[in-house]
């Protein structure tokens, strides 16, 4: 049987499955819906856990089917916690896990958490074996038409009291990182309490999740601020700041700068297009200023170079990242060369 995230809590409130197995790459929500089948396998007497990795270092498989007809001294029912995080477990694993579901016993939960897999791996015989006896869920990350209502609904069950664009503003500073915004929004609840949060509070107390001053950075390239740009960067690199970061803040700007200039020229007001792209009032005069400097094709120019330098930060072609990331910056600031001023 297959649910979604948000079923599993009412389907564990009637039994628990024989086997789940939940797959995606969103750690905090796949680890929150397996946190959830252990617990209800405690509170239901399977009080004896085993975890098995079935890592790349040559995970036997037959350890699965071990464990599962190992009896216990202390408990007679057993939660089985098997980790896969690559996602598919192999011509072993899939045998073992056929195995396992033919013969699986009434005093054993098999709870399997794996990284994302193919759409092709649903036609497997050992997935479909799973599907009949169990529980399958896949965990997506989350877009921005559901991650505001996500955000919301957990700020509310932490008893925050949110503005509607405080909210948007946190989804667009922690960007669909779960975890980072599970902390985010602990670090509020400290703050300020049952105290009502808006922009300002969430300024102020929401930090970049990592991206040092990444949002500084575009800031400058959206003003044209040769010297501070420069000077952003150099740090960054400084830091020891992941390369992809700064590259993800820079692809962000400008494909919000291309969608609000194809949605102007579409007759839209710039109101309405500056809202439906988190452009907040604070940034407005600078974003402004930026389409107005740069064109649509100067902009898929900016991508196209953001192209290379992903390819240079995976190592799938030669040159200097940091050098790639000052020639994004230039294009995007309309510029031939960065110099500090003294």
């Amino acid at each position: 049987m297959q649910l979604k995230p948000e079923q599993l809590a009412a389907a564990l409130q009637k039994k628990l499955a024989a086997v789940y197995f939940f797959t995606g790459d969103e750690p905090l929500r796949l680890g929150e819906m397996a946190d959830a089948v252990r617990a209800k396998a405690r509170q239901a007497g399977y009080l004896n856990r085993e975890v098995l990795s079935a890592d790349a270092t040559g995970f036997n498989w037959q350890q699965l089917n071990e464990a599962a007809a190992t009896l216990s001294i202390f408990a007679d029912k057993k939660l089985l916690d098997l980790r896969l995080p690559s996602g598919t477990p192999g011509i072993e694993g899939a045998k073992a896990l056929g195995h396992y579901c033919e013969h699986c016993q009434e005093d054993t939960v098999l709870l399997i958490t794996a990284g994302k897999i193919s759409k092709d791996a649903f036609k497997s015989r050992w997935l479909q074996a799973i599907d009949k006896i169990g529980v399958i869920s896949q965990i997506w990350p989350l877009e921005n038409k559901d991650l505001v209502p996500w955000l919301q609904q957990r700020m509310q069950q932490r008893g925050l009291l949110v503005e509607s664009d405080a909210v948007k503003m946190l989804a667009a500073r922690i960007e669909g990182n779960l975890l980072a915004a599970a902390q985010e929004i602990e670090k509020l609840y400290v703050l300020y309490g049952e105290n009502r949060i808006g922009i300002e509070q969430i300024t102020e107390a929401v930090a970049d999740n990592s991206r040092y001053d990444v949002y500084k950075l575009a800031d400058a390239v959206l003003a044209a601020n040769g010297n501070r740009i420069v000077k952003i960067l150099s740090g960054l690199h400084a830091e020891g700041t992941a390369a992809q970061i700064v590259l993800w803040a820079l692809t962000r700007e400008a494909r919000a700068l291309i969608k609000i200039k194809l949605a102007l020229s579409q007759g839209q007001a710039r109101d309405t297009a500056f809202r439906n792209n988190q452009v907040f009032e604070n940034r407005k005069a600078l974003v402004n200023a930026a389409l107005s400097r740069l064109s649509v094709d100067e902009l898929n120019a900016v991508l196209i170079l953001s192209a290379k330098a992903d390819r240079q930060s995976k190592g799938q072609e030669q040159g200097d990242v940091w050098e790639t990331l000052r020639h994004i910056c230039l294009r995007f600031a309309s510029m031939q060369t960065l110099t500090i001023s003294v």
